[in-house]
């Protein structure tokens, strides 16, 4: 995979466009509640201020209305948060697409929500055409993006002078690239979730690649159904019970062979630990039990290359945590290139305190997926084409 990269420019003197991923969580009084996505931008912020760049920088918030501008939807907090970050002032500007401000080199700016801009989710011509004159450079460093064919994060990267990956997108490449295109072996997934149907495109991918796939959550109870066993009132799709058997039968898909199970889905209820076939009619499976916690474990340790997307079992309540929790000790034990992305792995990586011990964490949602599922990412598409042009 081949793209410019921001830090082997020389920007000097430059106008550069960085399209970031700064949709952070807000509380009720529009507070930051978790600022890692800010954090992430700084690098190439950074690097393109202290090469004496003029720095526009740009992101989407929540999910405005194209062509109304309301107070939720200003990037305001993160403005704040990324003056304190920086250590200098970040000039907010409202209506920016006619270029109606000023910027020195050495000097940055956060331009307002993208998609208050009408035309921007559709990636419209004329609008792209409109931003790229704005700059000089266009970094795409918003992999949580990717996915998305906007004017921000495709459209632009076609008629700006020079477009670039920034030091986010091009990490994750990278990173994707290591554990997909040349593997150390042997290679395991771990997928969990609620349901297969959301993830069924990447089990099928990773199907082919690995060399065995641990299915947890609500995707393991189907396959537990697939393969026999009772699951009693546990989140299951029995309308892919086939799809399931397919796939056993393509790679080592190994089951649980004990589970926690609970009569309700609650914090305070009932954990008892049971072997698979003692499911009763009334239990909800919520986690792995401690002989499938043991035996996973000794399937991480002896991989090389992990990728993982999702807990195995309701980590968030504390009866039901442990499964997981044991799941990342070996991971932070093993000596395998490990690639994690997911909102509930990320969580759950945080929780458990392995952050630190992880090769690669992806902030991305839907983008690292469609990655893992093969598909051409609009963003990425761009920036190849750009470089072999």
């Amino acid at each position: 995979m081949a793209f410019k990269r921001l830090t082997d420019l020389d920007v000097s003197g430059l106008r550069v466009f960085i399209r970031a991923d700064l949709n952070v969580p807000l509380d009720d009084a529009r507070a930051i509640t978790d600022d890692t996505r800010v954090r992430a931008a700084l690098p190439g912020i950074r690097y393109a201020l202290e090469k004496g760049a003029a720095v526009m920088l740009a992101s989407h918030l929540g999910r405005p209305v194209e062509g109304e501008f309301r107070p939720e939807d200003s990037l305001f907090p993160v403005a704040a948060r990324l003056s304190e970050l920086l250590g200098r002032k970040l000039p907010l500007i409202r209506d920016w697409v006619d270029g109606n401000f000023e910027l020195a080199p050495g000097k940055a700016v956060l331009l307002e929500n993208t998609r208050c801009n009408v035309g921007e989710k559709k990636s419209d011509d004329t609008l792209s055409r409109k931003l790229a004159a704005l700059c000089d450079v266009w970094v795409m460093d918003a992999f949580g993006t990717a996915h998305r064919a906007e004017a921000t994060t495709y459209g632009m990267g076609r008629y700006v002078k020079i477009a670039c990956a920034g030091p986010c997108v091009a990490s994750e490449l990278d990173a994707l690239t290591r554990a997909l295109a040349s593997p150390a072996r042997p290679m395991l997934a771990i997928v969990g979730g609620a349901k297969v149907s959301t993830k069924l495109e990447v089990l099928d991918r990773l199907a082919d690649k690995v060399d065995a796939l641990v299915v947890g959550g609500g995707i393991a109870n189907t396959f537990l159904l697939a393969a026999g066993h009772p699951i009693g009132k546990s989140l299951a799709e029995p309308g892919l019970v086939g799809q399931a058997k397919a796939l056993m039968k393509k790679v080592s898909i190994p089951l649980p062979v004990d589970v926690v199970c609970a009569e309700e889905f609650s914090p305070t209820a009932k954990a008892t630990v049971k072997a698979i076939d003692e499911v009763g009619d009334a239990d909800r499976i919520l986690d792995i039990g401690p002989e499938s916690s043991r035996a996973l474990a000794e399937t991480v340790v002896g991989a090389k290359t992990l990728i993982w997307n999702g807990p195995v079992g309701v980590f968030e309540m504390p009866p039901f945590a442990n499964g997981t929790k044991a799941l990342t000790s070996a991971i932070a034990a093993s000596g395998a290139f490990t690639l994690a992305g997911g909102g509930d792995t990320v969580s759950a990586i945080n929780a458990f305190g392995i952050t630190d011990k992880i090769g690669y964490i992806s902030t991305a949602g839907g983008a690292f997926l469609e990655f893992l599922e093969g598909r051409r990412l609009p963003a990425v598409e761009i920036l190849e084409s750009r470089f072999e042009n």
